[in-house]
């Protein structure tokens, strides 16, 4: 409501700045016009005269020169402004400032949407107007491609737009382009490998995993084919390689990396979720020299102090996977609840980070 008053307000006020000088009449303007002046100067020279300032003939001269002038000046003035222009004038000032915006909320109720909610993020992407601007740039690069089938950045920019389109298996030639014309990488193996699994539906055949293989010897650090990967033992019946493969893949990851809850989320689902929250290298030597209750000590502090960390600050999906997890393992399994619920009010209005905490928890028993 405060929104749509300061709309009309500041309606109102323009309005009347453009409206205003309308309703005001004109100024006077009979005491400063030619006419007044020839007159004065007619009583100037009676005057004159009387006083025997000036000769007859003289005065009778200047009655006549000045009475010229006089005729001329009555002759081109215009006739004063009556009081019905006036009138006229403020009432159109009036039709204005009522029917101005009446006519605008009469156009605004049919064609506009004033209860209309506000369009997630999250949800745009999925939108039928978005679906069809992708199908749009598609279709103009694959022209493009087809004249320039050389084109490594083409190649580049059309194969990640048809995978997330489920084109999977145009996803994967024009990926086998991009290798062709832009040259080996890890990040394009990777690439290619994971649209093969698509197109298996999950499944890590043989040819993707050869291509996870291939982007690993390229860069050993890769983290999209070293998740693949495991994956692919974990499918084999493999699941402490999978895990192994998992741990490694954590260790070297970045705090803010945005996939660490999907490998956490697996790691758990095979058996290998770690016992407390991640902790660093030199925290591990310490805690290998503790007694038992000191080690179980410094853990309880580390679950606390996490806790406190993401009641200020609850963006922190991560964070609230590794809590949720030691909780469960401590056996706690009354503030895993509380914790969970915590996270998810933390995160209710992010719909990608909701769905990585949901995708974490599958496996902890608790996301019921």
């Amino acid at each position: 409501m405060t929104l749509w008053f300061v709309f009309a307000l500041m309606t109102v006020a323009a309005i009347f700045a453009v409206l205003w000088p309308l309703g005001r009449g004109g100024r006077a303007q009979s005491g400063g016009s030619e006419v007044a002046v020839y007159k004065d100067q007619l009583v100037e020279i009676e005057r004159d005269l009387a006083a025997g300032l000036i000769a007859a003939p003289e005065a009778e001269a200047a009655r006549v020169e000045i009475g010229r002038r006089l005729l001329a000046a009555a002759g081109s003035e215009p006739a004063p402004d009556g009081g019905s222009s006036l009138t006229w004038r403020r009432a159109a000032a009036v039709l204005a400032l009522i029917g101005l915006p009446l006519v605008a909320i009469l156009v605004y109720v049919p064609l506009g949407s004033p209860r209309l909610h506000d369009f997630p993020l999250a949800q745009r992407d999925r939108a039928p107007g978005m679906q069809q601007s992708l199908e749009n740039m598609v279709a103009q690069v694959e022209q493009h491609l087809e004249k320039n089938p050389t084109d490594g950045r083409g190649w580049n920019v059309l194969a990640p737009v048809l995978e997330r389109l489920g084109r999977y298996d145009e996803a994967v030639r024009a990926y086998r382009n991009s290798l062709t014309y832009n040259g080996e990488s890890a990040e394009r193996r990777s690439d290619l490998g994971e649209a093969l699994l698509a197109a298996a539906g999950g499944v890590v055949t043989a040819e993707a995993k050869a291509e996870f293989e291939r982007a690993h010897a390229l860069d050993a650090g890769e983290p999209k084919a070293n998740y693949f990967l495991g994956l692919a033992a974990e499918q084999d019946g493999r699941k402490a390689d999978a895990a192994a493969i998992w741990r490694r893949v954590l260790a070297k990851a970045p705090p803010d990396a945005p996939w660490r809850a999907l490998v956490q989320s697996s790691l758990a689902r095979v058996g290998g979720g770690s016992a407390a929250p991640a902790l660093s290298d030199d925290t591990i030597a310490a805690a290998k020299e503790m007694s038992e209750g000191d080690r179980g000590a410094m853990i309880r502090g580390m679950v606390d102090r996490l806790a406190n960390r993401l009641k200020q600050n609850g963006d922190d999906v991560d964070g609230w996977l590794r809590l949720v997890r030691a909780y469960v393992v401590m056996g706690e399994r009354d503030k895993a609840r509380g914790a969970l619920s915590d996270a998810r009010e933390a995160v209710a209005n992010d719909a990608e980070r909701l769905r990585q905490l949901n995708e974490g928890l599958k496996n902890l028993g608790l996301d019921g």
